[in-house]
């Protein structure tokens, strides 16, 4: 049998990402200062999502002298975010790659199962050419991660990424048996879920603290 090779996860450890981390964490952080930050941090964990982009060089008119620049090669990229904690995130990556096109997964989470309920999906076209950065706050289960990029495979999507802020062993776990091709950036890998699904020691509800519900 042959086993089979997961794409990277990688732990962005920068000194302000940890530091940013640290205050979202804060249960007296206001719904004010947690929006901005996360604002903040999506930029830092974006540049490392788009690391690997495949590149090309065209010929550009500098003041000085003609040249061969490097250039991102392909479509646009495709930013899905899946609603309605992925905003946060996706409000701050627009703000660094402004030109990517947006998409949309309407998933929540049934309480007593902890299984995904769908109830929006609009990606732009010809996403089979276009590198694809699917971002959620939170990695919990990875049931509502699993069906999101599910959906995206059968829009045509193949090379895509996975950003959040926190990650838990088991939504690593699930993600990685589902979707081994998928590479994932996260903050920080946390201890593991409580009985509710939520990720410990974590930071609450995302969408909760983002938008000031309960």
């Amino acid at each position: 049998m042959t086993e089979t090779t997961c794409a990277p996860v990688t732990v962005v450890n920068h000194p302000l990402v940890q530091h940013k981390l640290t205050l979202m964490r804060e249960k007296e952080t206001s719904t004010a200062s947690f929006r901005k930050l996360l604002r903040e941090i999506s930029l830092l964990l974006a540049y490392e999502v788009t690391r690997e982009l495949p590149m090309t060089n065209r010929r550009i008119e500098t003041p000085i002298q003609p040249m061969d620049a490097p250039t991102i090669d392909g479509k646009k990229l495709a930013l899905i975010s899946i609603l309605r904690a992925g905003n946060g995130l996706l409000d701050g990556i627009l703000e660094l790659i402004p030109a990517a096109r947006v998409g949309f997964v309407g998933l929540y989470r049934d309480p007593d199962t902890l299984q995904p309920v769908q109830y929006y999906f609009k990606v732009p076209q010809h996403m089979e050419e276009r590198t694809t950065i699917v971002v959620d706050p939170m990695l919990a289960t990875g049931n509502s991660t699993v069906a999101a990029i599910d959906l995206l495979k059968e829009a045509g999507a193949k090379d895509i990424r996975f950003l959040c802020l926190l990650a838990s062993p088991e939504g690593i776990k699930r993600l990685q048996e589902a979707h081994p091709d998928v590479s994932i950036v996260t903050a920080s890998i946390d201890s593991h879920l409580d009985d509710h699904g939520y990720i410990v020691p974590g930071l609450g509800d995302a969408g909760d603290r983002m938008f000031g519900t309960k």
